[in-house]
């Protein structure tokens, strides 16, 4: 057994019964349990009746498809890392993955190798936020704009905002470092894991998203704010 072994449960939502039973032997070297699920309406009832550290998620399943589990996943609140698994490799199909609320994306066939790598550093991310959860408590940021980050809450002026997974982690990134300018490939790096240029259209589209749902008026944002060429800061000057 791996040294690394920590108690971590995953779920494989897989319905090729080959690459299912690969993938839960090659993560058992990094899970106490791997459980694997071939049904998309199957697998989210396994995760409304248990607690998961990572789901590995095939786009195409019955039931109901991946990007429909994943969606259903982020609408509550569950802040579960998601990977991927399709066999599209359009551009176009990894950004509707990554919007869909994924942490990462893996296209159809892949290596083992790099698979588990992209595994690793998913739950390295996932635990480095949990440590900051512990660490920093609740953050109140600027004019009625509240972040808990243990309950992963926002709201403004008391009004509660419902933020997706991908968006509050936004958020918090930028409204932690008021006044500093942040490139989209940073934005990406951070939050997606991502280090290629092309996803960059992902940051906009989550940039206009939040705002739309942060700002008092998203035409002339007050606390997100455009840096032209370069990239986002969140506002250092009381609105």
């Amino acid at each position: 057994m791996s040294s690394e072994m920590t108690p971590r449960a995953i779920l494989v939502v897989e319905d090729e019964p080959d690459l299912a039973g690969l993938l839960q032997i090659q993560l058992r070297d990094l899970a106490t349990t791997v459980d694997v699920e071939g049904n998309g309406l199957a697998a989210l009832q396994r995760l409304r009746n248990g607690a998961y550290d990572l789901i590995v998620l095939d786009v195409m399943l019955p039931g109901m498809s991946g990007v429909e589990l994943c969606e259903a996943v982020r609408a509550r609140h569950d802040h579960i890392p998601i990977i991927m698994l399709t066999a599209r490799s359009t551009e176009a199909d990894k950004i509707g993955g990554l919007e869909s609320g994924a942490d990462d994306y893996v296209t159809k066939p892949f290596s083992m190798l790099e698979f588990l790598s992209r595994v690793r550093a998913v739950l390295r991310r996932s635990e480095q936020w949990s440590e900051s959860v512990r660490t920093l408590g609740e953050v109140v940021i600027r004019d009625g704009l509240q972040i808990e980050i243990s309950k992963r809450r926002v709201t403004r002026d008391g009004e509660p905002l419902q933020l997706t997974s991908k968006e509050f982690d936004l958020l918090l990134v930028l409204a932690q470092s008021p006044g500093h300018v942040f490139r989209r490939e940073e934005l990406l790096k951070v939050i997606w894991g991502y280090t290629h240029g092309g996803y960059r259209h992902t940051v906009d589209t989550h940039i206009n998203r939040l705002r739309m749902r942060v700002e008092r008026d998203p035409a002339n944002p007050e606390l997100i704010l455009t840096v032209w060429g370069v990239g986002y800061r969140f506002t250092d000057v009381a609105v």
